[in-house]
């Protein structure tokens, strides 16, 4: 599979809470990482989304915050992955800061403006967080 989004994430579905109109789906990597997405349910239905199933899911860069001394219980997002900034790009005028989760190491990229990375004094070895909705996760099956 080939796509443009930056964050690729192949793993098992662990569960899926139906709803009326959208299910929540649950997919843990490789690497231990859970990945909660909201999708509808005539998705689900299609992809045939159930607890064992293979799946991934695609999150775009520009959808990821990166924030700094916070833990999941402070933010409404459903995805919050705590870890240490391994790389930062700048270019112009934004940057890809990429984190690398502190439970198995997994990447994740995200493109912030350079004013973001020096505000949060963002650099290779800094504690991060990465956080992105349950929405802004595409779910897919080969």
């Amino acid at each position: 599979m080939q796509t443009s989004a930056r964050n690729q994430f192949a793993g098992v579905v662990t569960e899926v809470k139906h709803g009326a109109v959208n299910d929540e789906v649950i997919l843990r990597t490789q690497d231990g990482l859970e990945i909660v997405s909201v999708i509808t349910h005539g998705s689900v239905a299609t992809l045939d989304l159930a607890a064992g199933k293979n799946a991934f899911a695609l999150v775009k860069a520009s959808s990821v915050i990166v924030m700094v001394d916070v833990s999941a219980n402070q933010v409404s997002a459903r995805n919050c992955i705590a870890g240490k900034v391994s790389t930062v790009t700048k270019g112009a005028v934004n940057s890809e800061v990429v984190i690398a989760a502190e439970a198995g190491g997994a990447q994740i990229a995200a493109i912030i403006t350079n004013e973001s990375v020096e505000r949060l004094k963002l650099a290779s070895g800094s504690a991060a967080t990465a956080i992105f909705k349950a929405s802004s996760v595409i779910v897919g099956v080969e």
